[in-house]
């Protein structure tokens, strides 16, 4: 998990990056539009590699460095496996409790639209729905609907311009845009990126409303000057498309911008190149990689390939219930405690495609009969649900170090 949201998040941060310094200055408003989605569902999709750009044997075999286990000497009970379970039930009821919080906000949000619907006056304009509200608001649109303040409708005071701008936003379907990157932002609320890309939507969301209103109105002054009007206004809606978003110089200025086809053209390209790569590098699974980042057991000895493209073994009831099996099962060997042996052995053992252990090794051992005993426990283990590799199963060797402790 902690690899995939890495991987994600560099994602991420790449794509917003090339957003910024190549894309969003470009009046390429549809593009643009279609980047920012896309480039979410990429970072999220990309680090799963479910397409994979390099094939592998399904025999091959790899290694897999385990957490260590502590042995001590009358304790059957591991202090570090309980102390493990505090932090991930710790770290998880957080994560609960935050999702909790965001969804109940979101959909307080999204009843806040519904109650004003019931409780105000509904028309039908131009087969558009408008909800006139009491309260002093500015225009505003959410999904199919358009809110706006009652009495400054009825006294004529609000500019066709705003009411096309709106328009606008319910035409292109922005509410989608945002219930998209709401509902991400609940599930992944500890990644501070994707405020920048709300906002980056948004902005472009923005950018393509103004220019449906310059097209009907083929005023951009006139409109620009009835932005400005609006700028100091701060009374916003969550969810909502708002009149008023970031009304900046930015904004003024792509109004009047002119496109380049050839650079249009160009951009997109580099883009995709830049995408291309990024899918290839983190959709490939290559021996070169893996090695730079795995753990040297001893020479000659290390991952052989990516382990995170395949699924990995599991011991029934998980790799905790693994090393409370170890513990509960290991016997202090009587040499060991009159001797008072204290280090690391490490083990090596293999699990084979019927979920058997097999190739059971010592590497290294402190004498005293600790790596027989070793040995002896990993024979007594239960089958595993083995590895499979698109959908075939697969060999996966472990290495288990086991640092044994004794009363001094």
């Amino acid at each position: 998990m902690i690899t995939y949201l890495l991987k994600s998040g560099i994602l991420l941060f790449v794509f917003y990056a090339v957003y910024k310094l190549w894309l969003e200055n470009e009046k390429m408003l549809r593009f643009n539009r279609a980047y920012l989605l896309l480039s979410l569902v990429f970072s999220l999709v990309i680090p799963l590699q479910l397409v994979s750009f390099q094939s592998i044997i399904s025999n091959e075999t790899g290694i897999v460095q385990l957490n260590e286990l502590v042995i001590r000497k009358g304790t059957e009970n591991l202090s570090s496996i309980s102390v493990n379970d505090f932090i991930i039930g710790l770290i998880l009821s957080i994560y609960v409790f935050m999702v909790s919080l965001f969804g109940i906000r979101f959909f307080v949000n999204l009843y806040s639209f519904y109650k004003k619907t019931r409780r105000s006056e509904v028309l039908v304009i131009n087969d558009e729905k408008i909800v006139l509200l009491q309260e002093t608001v500015l225009p505003h649109s959410f999904l199919n609907t358009i809110f706006i303040n009652k009495e400054e409708f009825e006294k004529g005071k609000i500019p066709s311009e705003l009411i096309a701008h709106e328009k606008a936003h319910l035409q292109q379907k922005h509410s989608f845009d945002i219930l998209f990157i709401e509902i991400l932002q609940i599930v992944f609320w500890f990644n501070p990126l994707l405020v920048f890309y709300k906002k980056a939507i948004k902005l472009n969301h923005e950018f393509l409303a103004d220019e449906a209103v310059n097209v009907q109105f083929q005023s951009v002054e006139n409109y620009q000057n009835l932005l400005l009007d609006f700028a100091l206004n701060k009374n916003t809606v969550a969810l909502a498309s708002n009149i008023n978003y970031l009304i900046t110089k930015k904004r003024l200025l792509m109004m009047t911008k002119k496109e380049s086809p050839i650079k249009v053209v160009l951009k997109i390209c580099t883009v995709s190149i830049v995408g291309t790569l990024l899918l290839l590098v983190f959709s490939s699974r290559t021996i070169a990689q893996t090695e730079k980042s795995s753990p040297k057991l001893k020479e000659g000895f290390a991952v052989s390939y990516d382990t995170t493209s395949v699924k990995s073994p599991e011991f029934p009831g998980g790799m905790v219930e693994f090393y409370k099996f170890i513990g509960k099962n290991f016997k202090m060997p009587a040499a060991a405690s009159k001797n008072k042996i204290q280090g690391k052995v490490l083990m090596e053992f293999m699990v084979e495609k019927d979920g058997s252990l097999s190739d059971i090794k010592i590497l290294k051992d402190l004498g005293n009969g600790l790596g027989d005993e070793a040995t002896r426990v990993l024979k007594l283990s239960p089958k595993w649900n083995p590895a499979t590799q698109e959908g075939k199963p697969v060999r996966v060797t472990y290495a288990l170090p086991i640092t044994i402790q004794n009363d001094k």
